[in-house]
């Protein structure tokens, strides 16, 4: 299974910043240490700005870049705007386009990083700058306007900028499962929500996940799935509200990689938010999910 990685390039935040950026490259290196034969990392380039434009419109690209957005959409990104902050999240979609390619060829494979599902056409939320798998399906449409593409997002938050850029798209079906009283606030309807209380048990999370998304992965029968995994339901994040632990998110990457490999279903998988009192529990938790799909592969 081929993943795609940049690990030359860090971004740097301040300590006390809440998004982990440390997890990238530490994740990166326990999946390089596990040493499985059936896993290769390859390194990207930035994606190039007309795959941006896709989906993204021109004047938000370079609000980014000169970091020059105003207070309140600066507030809402979360993340110091500058054009080493938009070269990062260029080389993020670079690693969802690469791993696009590499599904379709070879069933399976990841980006170690991407899923930036907040993102809307002309702003950032949610520490997203850029949606990656909005541009990915952009990028596909071009040559393949058929083509069927499945959203499978078990990230803490609801995917509002990847369920509006396709709101009117039969083309793709937009799967979310979350916590309904979290962030993001005002949520945008996706082709099928599925709502979870506050602090939800692990249990009642897998009942739910396993009683709503194969009906609708059947039902639809795409060509490709896109799964933002997230590591923010663990029971240590800050920000997830919900109570799994290690071997319920085991059990959710089970349900999602046994869906879609019994079905043949070329996937794309990304890491989405993950934000643990235990910094490096983020990272493990990622990387996790990495090595498991690698056992399928």
């Amino acid at each position: 299974m081929r993943c795609f990685y940049d690990p030359g390039y860090v971004f740097p935040l301040p300590e006390e910043h809440p998004f982990p950026m440390d997890k990238f490259w530490r994740a990166e290196a326990m999946i390089r240490a596990a040493g499985m034969p059936s896993l290769s990392i390859h390194g990207i380039e930035p994606a190039p700005f007309e795959k941006l434009r896709l989906v993204h419109a021109a004047e938000y690209l370079e609000q980014i870049r000169a970091g020059a957005l105003d207070h309140v959409a600066a507030l809402k990104l979360g993340l110091p705007a500058s054009e080493a902050l938009l070269t990062r999240s260029r080389l993020e979609v670079a690693g969802t386009l690469a791993a696009t390619e590499a599904a379709l060829a070879d069933g399976l494979a990841c980006n170690l990083a991407g899923g930036t599902h907040h993102a809307f056409p002309d702003q950032g939320q949610g520490y997203c700058v850029l949606n990656d798998v909005a541009i990915a399906i952009g990028d596909l449409h071009r040559t393949r306007p058929g083509l069927r593409a499945f959203v499978v997002d078990t990230d803490a938050h609801q995917g509002n900028g990847t369920h509006a850029i396709f709101a009117a798209d039969p083309r793709v079906f937009t799967y979310s499962i979350h916590v309904g009283k979290n962030y993001p606030f005002l949520k945008t309807p996706g082709s099928l929500d599925v709502e979870l209380p506050r602090f939800v048990a692990g249990d009642a999370y897998l009942e739910a996940l396993e009683d709503s998304l194969a009906k609708a992965l059947h039902a639809f029968a795409p060509d490709l799935v896109f799964w933002i995994a997230g590591a923010d339901p663990h029971e240590d994040d800050r920000f997830g509200q919900m109570k799994l632990n290690d071997g319920h998110f085991a059990a959710r990457d089970e349900h999602v990689l046994g869906l879609v490999t019994r079905a043949g279903i070329p996937t794309v998988v990304l890491y989405g938010g993950g934000y643990n009192r235990d910094r490096e529990h983020t990272a493990r938790l990622h990387a996790a999910t990495v090595l498991r799909c690698a056992a399928y592969a």
